[in-house]
């Protein structure tokens, strides 16, 4: 009488995400397709071909490298993505930044030099004193 339809399910094809808890520690890098989701302590990179998230009581001291970013909690290292970075209110983050698209909330913390846009060849850097200022023809 009712026909139940299977759902078409594929393990391991952009159907899920890696969760680093809150309390964990994990030294070493992490490279994954899917998502992350670091509530806990990374010491070492994390490079993802999807989106990466530092939640609110996450620490990452290493490098980040993704497609998307979304900043809560605290890194300290680059941070590097294709597309879009979220930097939220509750963040602090050390170190420089390089994204098509950057957000920064109010009370956001960042410290470090910003390079964003689709093209960052274009990039001039001129010297005025003692520092430098960076120019896009």
């Amino acid at each position: 009488m009712f026909k139940k339809e299977k759902d078409s399910f594929t393990p391991g094809v952009g159907t899920s995400a890696t969760l680093i808890s809150p309390g964990t520690v994990l030294k070493g890098d992490i490279i994954s397709e899917n998502d992350i989701r670091i509530d806990g302590t990374i010491h070492g990179d994390v490079n993802s071909s999807s989106k990466i998230i530092v939640g609110p009581s996450g620490f990452v001291t290493g490098n980040i490298n993704g497609k998307h970013a979304d900043i809560h909690g605290k890194v300290s290292g680059n941070i590097a993505v294709e597309e879009a970075l979220q930097l939220r209110a509750e963040c602090n983050v050390t170190g420089n930044l390089k994204a098509a698209n950057l957000q920064v909330d109010p009370n956001a913390v960042f410290n470090g030099q910003c390079q964003m846009g689709t093209s960052t060849n274009n990039v001039v850097l001129m010297s005025t004193g003692d520092e430098q200022v960076a120019e896009a023809n």
